[in-house]
C-alpha cells in the first residue's frame, strides 16, 4: 500500500482526500490544512486520518510515502521541494510552479532523490483524450493543421493568479500531448476587467513546426461555460467536449481537398461531408485514473505520463505567454526546446 498524505484541501484538494482515500494499493493517512473548518471536514468524511495545520508535519511523516500538494500555486515550489527532499515521492497540481526556474529546480530535485515528481495535468487521463491521441498519432485524422480550445464560464475568479495560469495549462498540456512536444513560440493578449494586473480572459496564440498552430481561449467572465477542443486534420477532424454528458468525443468525416499539384487557381475545391461517429469510451472518472496512475508510478517507479519534465515544459509556455501578455501580443519563442511525447 502506499501511503499518501496531502497538503490542502481545497475544493480540489477535497476531491483527491475522496479518491485516494478510496483508491486500491493506497491509503490516505495524513492531511494538512491550514483551515480548521477543512481539517475537520476531513476527520468527518475520513476517520482515522490525521489532521494538521503544518504541512511540515506531512512531509517528515514516517507513515507517508508520498505527498500530494493541492496548496495555492504560489506554494507549490517551496511544498513539493521539501517533500522531495524529505525523501518522498510527490503529486503536485497545475502548474508545477510558477517559473521555469522554479519548476526546473523540483525536477532535478526529484532526479537527484531518485523520488518520482508527477504534474497534475487532469486531461492526459482523460478516456477521450487518450482516445483522441490514439486518433491522432494512428494519422486517423490525417495531418493535424490547428487545433483550437475554449475553457470559459462564469466566476471562480483567482486572486492569486490570472486566468492564463488557473486555466491554460490543461490546454496547453492536451495540446502538447496531441502534437508530441510543446509548441516553439506563441502570443498571448489578454485584460483584466475585475482586478488590475490580474486578466480575466486570455487569448493564446501558439505554434508548432510545419506550420500547426493552436489557440485556447480562457476566461472567468463569460456567460457561457465551455470546456471544447477542436482539432482539424488533412482527412478528419474531431470535437472533444467535456461538458457533453454521454458523446464527449465526435469525430466528423469531412474535409476539404486542395487542388491536385497542377491545379490552376480557377480549379474548385473538394468539399467532403461524412459521417458524424462518436465512439465508445472506456468508463472511469479522470481524477481516479489519474491518482491510480501515480500510486502505480510510486509502486513500479517508473514516469508518470505527465512527469516532471512535462510539467516544466507547461510553464515555460505559460511563462513565454506571460512575457507576450506584457507585450501586447508580440511573438515570444518558448524556452527549453522541444520533448517527443
Amino acid at each position: 500500500m502506499v501511503r499518501v498524505g496531502i497538503v490542502g484541501t481545497g475544493e480540489w484538494g477535497g476531491n483527491l482526500a475522496r479518491v485516494f482515500a478510496d483508491l486500491p494499493g493506497a491509503v490516505l493517512v495524513r492531511v494538512a490544512d491550514l483551515e480548521p473548518r477543512r481539517r475537520a471536514e476531513v476527520r468527518r468524511r475520513h476517520p482515522g486520518v490525521e489532521t494538521s495545520a503544518d504541512g511540515a508535519a506531512v512531509m517528515v511523516a514516517a507513515d507517508v510515502d508520498a505527498v500530494v500538494i493541492a496548496a495555492p500555486a504560489a506554494a507549490h515550489h517551496a511544498l513539493a521541494a521539501a517533500a522531495l527532499d524529505a525523501g518522498k515521492d510527490v503529486l503536485v497540481e497545475k502548474p508545477l510552479a510558477l517559473s521555469s526556474k522554479d519548476a526546473s529546480d523540483l525536477v532535478a530535485r526529484a532526479r537527484r532523490r531518485r523520488r518520482i515528481l508527477m504534474t497534475g495535468h487532469l486531461l492526459l487521463y482523460h478516456p477521450a483524450v487518450a482516445r483522441l491521441k490514439a486518433l491522432v498519432d494512428g494519422g486517423r485524422l490525417g495531418d493535424v493543421r490547428y487545433l483550437y480550445s475554449q475553457r470559459v464560464n462564469l466566476g471562480r475568479v483567482r486572486s492569486d493568479e490570472n486566468a492564463l495560469w488557473s486555466l491554460a495549462p490543461h490546454d496547453v498540456s492536451v495540446m502538447s500531448h496531441l502534437l508530441g512536444g510543446p509548441p516553439t513560440s506563441v502570443g498571448a493578449r489578454g485584460a483584466a476587467w475585475l482586478r488590475r494586473g490580474i486578466e480575466d480572459v486570455v487569448f493564446l496564440t501558439m505554434r508548432w513546426p510545419g506550420g500547426r498552430l493552436g489557440q485556447v481561449q480562457v476566461s472567468w467572465l463569460d456567460p457561457h461555460k465551455e470546456r471544447r477542443l477542436t482539432v482539424v486534420g488533412s482527412r478528419r477532424m474531431a470535437v472533444f467536449d467535456d461538458m457533453e454528458a454521454r458523446e464527449k468525443l465526435r469525430i466528423y468525416d469531412m474535409t476539404v481537398d486542395p487542388p491536385g499539384e497542377h491545379g490552376g487557381p480557377g480549379e474548385a475545391l473538394g468539399i467532403r461531408f461524412g459521417d458524424v461517429t462518436s465512439p465508445r469510451l472506456p468508463p472511469g472518472e479522470p481524477l481516479r485514473l489519474e491518482c491510480r496512475h501515480f500510486v502505480e508510478c510510486v509502486r513500479r517507479r517508473s514516469a508518470p505520463r505527465s512527469d516532471g519534465a512535462e510539467g516544466l515544459a507547461v510553464v515555460r509556455v505559460l511563462e513565454a505567454a506571460t512575457a507576450s501578455l506584457a507585450r501586447d501580443g508580440a511573438t515570444v519563442a518558448v524556452g527549453g526546446g522541444r520533448r517527443k511525447a
